[in-house]
């Protein structure tokens, strides 16, 4: 178990700094991050509809991953198993 606990670690710590790449990513509603960081580059790259919805659905992804993981790390030092 003390394997597991650590490969919740890493994924945990994985999909945290991946998360916080993707939201960065998204195209801004107006004065936010995304904007501060090249809004005009982000405009003309992420214009289309499809390769927002595709990064939609990778960072739900990532979220739903990094949800699962803290709940099993929770779960894993509640009981003890680690």
């Amino acid at each position: 178990m003390h394997i597991l606990y650590i490969a919740l670690q890493v994924l945990l710590v994985l999909t945290s700094a991946f998360l916080v790449l993707l939201i960065l990513m998204h195209k801004g509603k107006g004065g936010g991050l995304a904007d501060m960081f090249g809004g005009g580059i982000s405009q003309s790259i992420g214009s289309s509809g499809v390769a927002e919805r595709n990064l939609n659905r990778i960072t739900v992804t990532f979220a739903l991953t990094w949800f699962v993981s803290i709940i099993l790390l929770g779960l894993l030092d509640k009981f003890n198993l680690s």
